[in-house]
């Protein structure tokens, strides 16, 4: 495998670390799951800055974000698989 556009850590993860400059919209990506030592490939549907997140899966208003294997906060606004996660639609649940 080349190097990896971002990184999943934990097999439960709802969204990948990206580890590269210049991810560009409608890029395939390809991600190292850390846990299980595999490979996967999603399509980027934004511009995502080296350490901002893809999501791996379609998000809803009000999903959980889970990264590390722990719930890091919710969703404010609908992303599609492939989409930047980053403070403007992922928001802690302390306040």
């Amino acid at each position: 495998m080349s190097a990896p556009h971002f990184v999943v850590h934990n097999d439960s993860d709802t969204v990948g670390v990206v580890v590269v400059e210049d991810v560009k919209t409608g890029m395939s990506m390809t991600s190292w799951k850390m846990e299980s030592d595999e490979t996967i490939n999603v399509k980027a549907l934004n511009d995502i800055p080296l350490g901002h997140k893809v999501a791996l899966t379609s998000f809803k208003d009000g999903d959980a974000v889970l990264k590390y294997g722990h719930d890091i906060g919710k969703i404010v606004e609908d992303v599609a698989t492939g989409g930047h996660v980053h403070t403007h639609n992922l928001k802690t649940k302390k306040w």
